[in-house]
């Protein structure tokens, strides 16, 4: 899964941006998430299933067009990429967020530093002069999504170091200059993968390989065992 922040100061054209780059990523043919942070308390209709949510931390209300998810409690943005089973999320706000490349939605020439914090692949602004790209321009919006589909990636938050950055944060911006690849991450092509009904589980290399040594030495004293792929289903 791919993954590109819109970060930006308030009014500074990141929702305006968030839905121009979904609709131009879906007419290409990419199914679209959109991840959305926002400071306040989110507003829910008087209904049933918002009076669930205030005695249980988990309500789902599913109909026959869509399904809609309530969490209780703060959650990582990992936490809910579980549920997307898309191509490319869009991340609208999370400035602090480390482990993916943004798109920086600015006003003034000013807001590059206090925004800029080595992962931006470019800027966005309804305003002429300031920025690599307009918002409001047909022809931009189809070159921030082909900057999208080429360059975005996430990685996954575990900060194992097996890498040879301390962070993912530092491979991450190696990524974006260029000088790295999304490959260097070892957490992503374990040797060992687990996925529970359907949804990938990263594992850092120490619990990988934990988890291949414990299943291949259980094997090898069954009877019949012989090396190979080895496939493991928990219905």
């Amino acid at each position: 899964m791919k993954a590109v922040g819109i970060v930006g100061f308030k009014k500074s054209g990141k929702s305006a941006l968030v839905i121009r780059l979904s609709q131009e990523l879906a007419t290409r043919g990419y199914r679209v998430a959109v991840i959305k942070h926002t400071p306040r308390h989110i507003d829910f209709p008087d209904t049933d299933t918002s009076k669930f949510r205030l005695h249980v931390p988990f309500v789902s209300a599913i109909s026959p067009n869509e399904t809609e998810i309530i969490l209780k409690g703060k959650k990582k943005i990992e936490d809910v990429l579980t549920y997307c089973d898309t191509d490319i999320v869009l991340v609208e706000g999370f400035k602090k967020e480390k482990t993916f490349p943004k798109i920086v939605c600015i006003r003034n020439e000013n807001e590059k530093k206090e925004l800029f914090d080595g992962l931006q692949l470019c800027t966005a602004s309804f305003e002429e002069g300031v920025s690599d790209f307009i918002i409001a321009n047909d022809e931009h919006i189809k070159d921030i999504a082909a900057l999208a589909i080429e360059r975005s990636f996430k990685l996954p938050s575990l900060n194992c170091g097996h890498c040879g950055y301390e962070s993912c944060y530092e491979l991450a911006r190696e990524i974006v200059k260029g000088k790295e690849s999304v490959d260097k991450c070892v957490s992503l092509h374990p040797p060992v993968s687990i996925k529970v009904d359907g949804t990938m589980f990263p594992l850092n290399p120490f619990t990988s390989e934990l988890f291949r040594n414990t299943i291949l030495a259980m094997l090898s004293s069954l009877k019949g065992y012989k090396k190979g792929a080895v496939e493991i289903e928990i219905p």
